[in-house]
């Protein structure tokens, strides 16, 4: 599948990233902001100073742990958000620690899925 064609599947789409600042998506996400460098330079210039406000309108960090129950979102009316308006889940949360205890590895590579 082409870079241009999932670029276009995610187009306008609710998006939620788990792992977004680990290894594996350190290696996807710059991809998909390369793809869209235009489209920022465009929307910079177009915006200029309200630029940063309409980013933190579009990008939401929400802490959460992929090993806890409902990503370890307690609050009910988020989560119901979060349901309601996500469409894709790019799931790169992971432990690359080979070292890492098979427990934990377990937890979070293969059971981390089952809370997203």
């Amino acid at each position: 599948m082409e870079l241009k064609s999932i670029l276009g599947y995610l187009q306008n789409k609710t998006i939620l990233v788990t792992g977004a600042t680990g290894f594996l998506a350190m290696g996807i996400l710059p991809l998909l902001n390369f793809a869209r460098k235009e489209l920022f330079r465009v929307l910079k210039e177009k915006l200029g100073p309200d630029f940063d406000s309409f980013i933190s309108e579009k990008v939401v960090a929400i802490p959460g742990d992929v090993t806890s129950e409902n990503l370890g979102v307690k609050e009910f009316q988020l989560r119901e958000e979060m349901c309601n308006e996500i469409q894709i889940i790019l799931n790169f949360a992971a432990t690359t620690n080979f070292d890492e205890r098979y427990d934990v590895a377990l937890d979070v590579n293969t059971f981390g899925v089952l809370n997203v």
